[in-house]
Formats: C-alpha cells, sequence, structure tokens
C-alpha cells in the first residue's frame, strides 16, 4: 500500500489541490449569490441573457 501511496504522491496532491480550489470557487459563488451579488456588467444591450436579467425586471 505505501508504494503505491509513494508513486502515485504528484497525484494525489494534484487532485487534492484541484478539489480545494473548486471548493472554494464554488463557496465563493454561493457566498455571493447570498449577499445579491451578480457577475452581471450591467450593460444589457449587449447581453444575450438579458430577458432573464433580474435588473431588467425591476426597471
Amino acid at each position: 500500500m505505501s508504494s503505491w501511496f509513494i508513486e502515485n504522491i504528484g497525484n494525489i496532491v494534484i487532485s487534492l489541490v484541484l478539489v480545494m480550489a473548486v471548493t472554494l470557487i464554488i463557496r465563493k459563488l454561493i457566498n455571493d449569490k447570498k449577499h445579491g451579488k451578480s457577475s452581471c456588467c450591467g450593460n444589457c444591450t449587449s447581453c444575450a441573457m438579458c430577458s432573464a436579467c433580474k435588473r431588467t425586471e425591476k426597471k
């Protein structure tokens, strides 16, 4: 078992780093959503999702 671990330590470390990065990104997105933040730039004329935007519904 330890020889397998030693042979694959690089893959294990890289996998752990990627899992942590994805977890932090998801956590940030959830926190931003809870606080009402958005990635919207505010320029609805050039946006493909303009009809689904909450900003245009409020106006």
